[in-house]
């Protein structure tokens, strides 16, 4: 636009040149041809830089008031020229305002206030002026500026109104765009960040261990990965409440994100569990110095208005071999961090060669179980129950054992954690409550057995009806008990509670098993609906010893006698320990000394013989006690 004003103005001046004061022909369009030139740097200067809206919206309004005054100073020197030339040269005048107005209103088609506002200030003193002169060409011109101007109006308008829409469309569009882009970064936070402590979640640690470890093996080097679990952090919650529970973790993060190096990668897996990818070439007695620092740092107390927390961590760690994979490198941390729970709960274990044999025997171990054919590989063994009031045995603890045709007899203390683990435990409880039922209907009347039902078992309504559906399919009423572990009920003491008055729907009687070991409370005592405390062999073992356990013995048979529960004492293996309980108090007895563990066949012999040989003597002991 500017370029046009000024290649017109030189060519009217040139026109007006012999005729016009110099003024008008030189020094005033040299006035304009500067501004213009300006104008024209400070655009082409322009589009070197990003166009952003607060800048548009500050060209747009420099243009709607320049754009008025350039038309009067532009439109006032022509006019001031109409009186120096003859017909020609004020034709050319004419001609001048109208093609410049034209072609402004052109340049300006998307700048509706600036086109008009230049249009008016021209139009107005043109019609004026020329219908003033009183020629008749000259006032047919300016009525025909006047159609054409008003027609340039209307098709400026109309293209305003398309060109709105437009910049509508490409502001909706540039809005969904930071949508999208919104979308995309919280998808990316949720993929990739863990929600509550902002550190990379496990994906993020799966693809950074994958990562480190190759490079790790292309510049020979090494790393080393931590595995880290909070002890007690679900006494936290149900202390404190979830809220503070969350505290406690971002705190945790926090802790460890300050104490780790600068080159390691923090990652949350999963509630309590978080990991550590080490860089370097660090040795077992430099992981264990760093571990010691990250076990005292997370261990210092969090507050948690007005009271504080404590938590600790075990740690397990593994470096890198040759032949290690992410999968096996991990899997190695975190055996090492169950060792440590295990072995050094607050501690930390650094994974060894030893350690890897060990695991290499679990592993293959818990292959043989999930290919295991549990219905003919799993069997039952029966201890009896004997009561000294009465000089008889009243039943049997179901014990499961597992008998692989690979590498033979495995212990129960090993196959049923690794069952729990696994997600088989219920399997293997479907199968021994079925052979225990299948029992139960050959032993005496009087006689009652036993079965153990796991943390899952207990905590899964599913587990529960499977149970139920067995028990009340068997030919005859239910002569079978259930025996439960304190850590079975911690998990959900609500749950416990529903799924045991469940099963006492079916005539079975509840007993908590290792009773005074573990998370022991008077809490689950009072609200659960249990019919028999069992006693833990650790206090028997120190019963004929240990003062200190003699007074929780009595302790404990007063306690049950007073909320009328039977009280059974485990691992009796010497007439020594026998007399001490009787002259505590105790009555039902189990134990090495009254039997070991038997086939079901032998149980039946055992349970179809007199008890009179033994009763006479241990019955007399008992009442001369009472």
């Amino acid at each position: 636009m500017y370029a046009m004003l000024v290649a017109d103005m030189i060519i009217l001046a040139a026109t007006h040149f012999s005729s016009a004061p110099i003024v008008l022909t030189v020094v005033i369009p040299g006035v304009f041809t500067l501004l213009c030139a300006l104008r024209i740097l400070r655009w082409i200067r322009g589009d070197s830089t990003m166009l952003t809206p607060e800048r548009a919206r500050r060209d747009i309004r420099s243009m709607v008031v320049l754009g008025p005054i350039i038309a009067v100073g532009f439109a006032s020197w022509a006019l001031n020229l109409y009186p120096y030339g003859d017909a020609l040269q004020q034709s050319h005048v004419a001609f001048f305002m109208a093609v410049t107005t034209i072609g402004c209103m052109f340049c300006l088609l998307n700048v509706r206030k600036a086109a008009v506002a230049v249009s008016a200030c021209v139009l107005v003193p043109f019609t004026t002026f020329f219908v003033m002169t009183g020629q008749p060409v000259f006032m047919a011109i300016a009525v025909n500026m006047i159609l054409v101007t008003a027609t340039l109006g209307i098709v400026l308008f109309d293209n305003y109104r398309g060109f709105t829409g437009l910049v509508a469309s490409r502001q909706e569009m540039a809005r969904k765009q930071e949508e999208t882009q919104q979308l995309l970064d919280e998808n990316h936070r949720l993929a990739w960040l863990d929600s509550l402590t902002g550190v990379p979640n496990r994906r993020s640690f799966q693809k950074a261990l994958a990562q480190a470890l190759e490079e790790a093996k292309a510049n020979g080097k090494t790393i080393a990965v931590a595995r880290l679990n909070l002890d007690r952090f679900k006494s936290v919650n149900e202390i404190y409440g979830q809220i503070a529970g969350d505290r406690v973790l971002v705190e945790v993060a926090q802790r460890i994100d300050v104490a780790r190096p600068f080159s390691s990668f923090l990652a949350r897996l999963d509630s309590d569990n978080f990991a550590l990818i080490l860089t370097g070439n660090a040795s077992g007695p430099e992981l264990e110095r760093f571990g010691k620092r990250l076990c005292e740092a997370i261990a210092r107390p969090i507050t948690l208005s007005p009271q504080s927390a404590h938590v600790t961590a075990s740690i397990g760690f593994a470096a890198s071999g040759p032949e290690d994979t992410p999968e096996t490198l991990f899997d190695h941390a975190d055996y090492a961090g169950w060792l440590a729970k295990r072995e050094a709960r607050g501690g930390t274990m650094v994974f060894s060669a030893i350690d890897a044999h060990d695991l290499r025997q679990i592993r293959r171990m818990e292959h043989l179980l999930h290919t295991a054919d549990l219905d003919n590989e799993i069997y039952i063994l029966l201890q009896p129950q004997f009561d000294i009031a009465i000089g008889e045995t009243t039943g049997f603890e179901v014990l499961a054992r597992w008998r692989s045709p690979i590498i033979g007899e495995i212990s129960p203390a090993e196959f049923i954690p690794m069952a729990e683990r696994l997600g088989q435990i219920g399997k293997i409880t479907q199968i021994v409550l079925r052979k225990a039922l299948e029992v139960s209907e050959s032993l005496p009347r009087r006689m009652r057995l036993s079965v153990n039902l796991s943390a899952n078992d207990i905590g899964s309504a599913a587990a529960i009806d499977a149970v139920i559906a067995q028990v009340e399919g068997a030919p005859r009423p239910s002569r079978v008990d259930f025996e439960i572990t304190e850590t079975a009920i911690m998990r959900d003491l609500d749950q416990a509670k529903e799924a045991l008055s469940r099963l006492l729907g079916l005539g079975s009687r509840i007993a908590l098993d290792d009773f005074g070991t573990g998370h022991s409370s008077l809490t689950h005592v009072q609200r659960l609906p249990l019919h028999r405390i069992k006693i833990d062999r650790s206090f028997v073992a120190e019963v004929t010893s240990d003062p200190t356990s003699r007074a929780i013995v009595k302790t404990m048979v007063d306690l049950c006698r007073n909320l009328g529960m039977s009280c059974v004492f485990e691992g009796i293996e010497t007439e020594a320990q026998l007399e001490a309980l009787v002259g505590l108090g105790g009555t039902v007895m189990q134990g090495y000394y009254f039997g070991r563990p038997m086939t079901p066949e032998m149980a039946l012999a055992h349970a179809g013989q007199s008890d009179a040989n033994w009763r006479p003597e241990q019955v007399r002991r008992f009442d001369a006690a009472s």
